[in-house]
């Protein structure tokens, strides 16, 4: 079958891919290795109305960023300068990033720097900054963000006066907080706040046409918060299960790049969205993003319809985290959009051992109970009907509890 007919079997795309996976299938890849002058480095784009400006590619550190030292050197040259980890990241994140900066100390004020702590209290936060501080060898945070918000209500006044307190003391230059739940909710909310100065949030191909979310970025636009997207690649690479996917992916690869990479650059067409933050564990896929990053090519509008068609197609395999509708309809406490993500690390990132340890972060009592719980009403109202019932037994199955 010719590939100029469009019509793809998955036959002819894995041909067309080869065993190299996904992420390194790229014509742009071979450029990064001798760019152009104007393409020494990525773009940049202001954080908000901070007054700083952000590498649009950041560097995700839920990795084993201490074996990687030679990438993240490589990173700096190609103008990944937003660096991205968390306190409770596994294998070491934040040490990793210490031993860097204790090698490259000059790199440090070129690094645009990010950490979260899991704490909400005061002391709590106090504590998990001063431990940040020491593992990444550093003086301050750029910025600080309370990890995984459910809701605006888990910051207040306290939390506004430890921030204060903390960029006053040079510790801190900005603080937000990330959220995979209810986000569009905490983001409207947090921009009534007036003292919010960033947020991660999920925000992929999938997500981003939703009015509900169209209003959120645009408070926060308004707002003047610099806005992060994480989860970008909407639930991960290719599967070639689909006639649409595979028509979409041989499309994409025939214009020169990949699906992973095409879902990059319909995140960066919305120029309100300052920074991708990508997971990025070995120099093939930082290739991949950085060429995706220098790619001065916008998607068509024919692009961005295979894009949406191909979300609406599989919408009930993504989980859109708007938790308040589905968890008030079970019984018990079940943090259903955790289990869901962990699912997604474990399918999508080939993250089991992570997976599994924050599975296990759940209760006991609820992980012995969960799979027999009734589900149907939570069916009933997912926006993205979703076989809620029938994943969770898959997470309790996977995951061995």
């Amino acid at each position: 079958m010719h590939q100029n007919d469009g019509k793809w079997s998955r036959r002819d795309f894995l041909k067309a891919t080869g065993t190299a996976g996904l992420g390194a299938v790229m014509a742009p890849v071979s450029q990064i290795a001798h760019p152009t002058e104007a393409q020494k480095t990525i773009p940049v784009r202001p954080f908000g109305k901070t007054g700083v400006k952000v590498s649009i590619l950041s560097l995700g550190g839920m990795f084993d960023i201490a074996s990687n030292q030679i990438m993240m050197k490589q990173a700096v040259r190609w103008g990944v300068t937003y660096w991205d980890t968390a306190d409770c990241y596994q294998r070491g994140s934040e040490t990793g990033i210490g031993k860097y900066f204790n090698k490259y100390p000059e790199d440090r004020h070129t690094i645009f720097l990010v950490t979260k702590s899991d704490a909400r209290d005061p002391k709590g936060m106090t504590r998990l900054l001063d431990r940040s501080l020491e593992r990444m060898n550093t003086d301050y945070i750029d910025l600080y963000f309370v990890h995984g918000i459910y809701g605006i209500d888990e910051l207040n006044e306290r939390t506004k006066t430890w921030a204060e307190k903390a960029k006053a003391a040079g510790k801190i230059r900005l603080f937000g907080f990330s959220t995979h739940r209810n986000m569009e909710t905490c983001m409207i909310e947090a921009a009534k706040l007036g003292w919010i100065d960033g947020i991660m949030i999920a925000y992929n191909f999938r997500l981003m046409h939703s009015d509900r979310m169209k209003r959120a970025v645009d408070a926060c636009v308004k707002a003047g918060i610099g806005l992060t997207a994480m989860k970008t690649q909407g639930g991960g690479s290719v599967k070639t299960n689909t006639d649409t996917e595979l028509k979409m992916a041989g499309r994409f690869l025939q214009k020169g790049f990949t699906d992973a990479q095409a879902k990059l650059m319909a995140v960066w067409q919305h120029p309100d969205i300052a920074s991708i933050c990508s997971q990025m564990p070995n120099m093939t896929i930082l290739k991949a993003n950085v060429a995706a990053a220098l790619n001065r090519t916008d998607l068509s509008v024919r692009d961005t319809e295979f894009l949406h068609r191909y979300a609406c197609e599989t919408h009930s395999d993504y989980c859109a985290g708007c938790t308040k509708i589905c968890e008030s309809t079970v019984e018990m406490d079940v943090p259903i959009g955790d289990v869901m993500r962990y699912l997604m690390y474990y399918r999508s990132y080939g993250e089991f051992d992570y997976a599994a340890v924050k599975f296990k972060t759940i209760p006991e009592n609820v992980r012995l109970k969960m799979v027999n719980l009734d589900y149907s009403l939570a069916e009933q109202r997912c926006p993205q009907k979703m076989a809620i019932g029938k994943l969770m037994k898959e997470a309790v199955d996977t995951f061995h509890i």
